[in-house]
C-alpha cells in the first residue's frame, strides 16, 4: 500500500465491507469480451492489497449484459447504492466510471452518497476520497466523460448506417417470407411451406378481417408459422411455432395504413340522381381490413334525417396486405 492509500484508508473504512462492481453492456460482451471480465474481477485483489480481507469483499456482477445508460433496470447498482446509502460500504470498486454508471445524474447520486456516508472510491487508476474537492471534481470529470463517450458510441453507429444508406448498401432484417438473395434483392422466401403458410394467413384475414379471429382460427387447424431465429447460435435458421396475435396485426395494420389516404375530400352531387352523393376519393381502411365507404365512386342514398338504421355494408374486398403479397408472388413468378 502506498503512503497516499494509508493516509487515505482509515480503520473506519477497514470496519465496514468494500463492495466490487462488476458489469459489461451487453451479453455478447460477456461471452466474447472475456478479458475485460477478468480484468474487473481482478480488482479484489486490489482490494486486498488496501487492507480488506477477502471476506470483507463482496462482488456485485448481477448487472452483467444491463446497459449503464440508467439505473432503472440495474438491481445490481440499486443495491450498491443502497448499502453504500446504509453505511455498510467502506469502498467502491469498479475498473472505470463508465462501469458504474454512464449517466450524469445516477453518477452525481452515487458521489453525494459516498460523501455523506463517508464512503471512498477506487478505480484502475487510482484511489478518490468523494469529500476531497480535487477528488470529487476528477470524479466528476469522468463521470461526463463516461457518458459522453456514450453519445459518442451512438453517434458514430447511427453515422455508418446512414451512410451505408445513402450507398443503398444498408441491408435491415426482413419480415418471414422474404429474403435477400445473392444479388442483394429482397425476394420471396423459396421455401414453399413457408409461402403456404404466409398466405393461408392472408386469406384468413380476408375471410375473418379480424387479426384475433385470424389467430384462433390458424390455432385451431393445427398450424405452425415460421419464425427467423434472429440471435444466438442458430440466427439465421428457420423455426415453426404456434401463431401469435402481434405478428398478424404488424403486417396487417402496416398495409392498411401504408394504402390509406390521409384525407378525403367532401362528397358532391351525383349527376346521375339527385337523391344520391357521390364519393370521389376512398377512405382510410378500418381495423378490419376494409373501408366503411365504397372505394371507387360508388354512389350511397342520402339517409333522411329520420332514419335510423345504417345504410347496408359494401361488398367485401381483399384487405390491401393480401394485394400486396399477390402482387409480390406474381411478380417473382414472372
Amino acid at each position: 500500500m502506498s503512503e497516499q492509500a494509508a493516509a487515505t484508508v482509515t480503520g473506519a473504512h477497514l470496519a465496514r465491507t468494500a463492495y466490487l462492481y462488476v458489469r459489461q453492456s451487453t451479453l455478447r460482451q460477456v461471452l466474447t469480451n472475456t478479458e475485460s471480465g477478468a480484468r474487473q474481477y481482478a480488482l479484489q485483489q486490489k482490494a486486498i492489497a488496501l487492507g480488506w480481507d477477502a471476506e470483507r469483499v463482496v462482488t456485485i456482477d448481477t448487472d452483467q449484459g444491463q446497459s449503464g445508460a440508467s439505473a432503472a433496470d440495474r438491481e445490481g447498482f440499486q443495491r450498491l447504492v443502497a448499502e453504500v446509502g446504509m453505511g455498510r460500504a467502506g469502498i467502491v470498486l469498479g475498473l472505470e466510471v463508465s462501469r458504474l454508471a454512464r449517466n450524469n445524474a445516477d453518477w452525481h447520486r452515487l458521489l453525494e452518497i459516498c460523501a455523506m456516508s463517508g464512503t471512498l472510491i477506487c478505480d484502475e487508476d487510482g484511489l478518490y476520497d468523494p469529500t476531497d474537492f480535487n477528488d470529487r471534481l476528477l470524479l466528476g470529470l469522468k463521470g461526463t466523460m463516461s457518458e459522453a463517450e456514450l453519445h459518442f458510441i451512438r453517434a458514430r453507429l447511427i453515422g455508418g448506417q446512414l451512410s451505408k444508406a445513402r450507398r443503398g448498401e444498408l441491408r435491415m432484417s426482413l419480415p418471414v417470407g422474404l429474403l435477400y438473395d445473392p444479388a442483394g434483392r429482397t425476394v420471396l422466401d423459396p421455401d414453399t411451406g413457408v409461402q403456404q403458410a404466409i398466405r393461408h394467413v392472408f386469406t384468413l384475414f380476408a375471410r375473418t378481417g379480424s387479426a384475433r379471429a385470424t389467430v384462433q382460427q390458424f390455432n385451431i387447424d393445427g398450424l405452425l408459422f415460421p419464425v427467423r431465429v434472429r440471435t444466438g447460435a442458430h440466427k439465421g435458421e428457420l423455426a415453426w411455432m404456434p401463431l401469435q396475435h402481434w405478428r398478424v396485426r404488424s403486417p396487417m395494420a402496416g398495409a392498411a395504413n401504408a394504402s390509406a389516404p390521409t384525407a378525403r375530400k367532401p362528397s358532391r352531387p351525383c349527376p346521375a340522381s339527385s337523391g344520391l352523393r357521390c364519393s370521389p376519393t376512398p377512405t382510410p381502411a378500418t381495423s378490419a381490413g376494409t373501408s366503411t365507404r365504397p372505394t371507387s365512386g360508388c354512389c350511397w342514398p342520402t339517409p333522411p334525417h329520420t332514419a335510423t338504421t345504417a345504410p347496408p355494408a359494401p361488398p367485401a374486398r381483399a384487405p390491401p396486405c393480401c394485394r400486396a403479397w399477390r402482387s409480390a408472388g406474381a411478380a417473382a413468378g414472372a
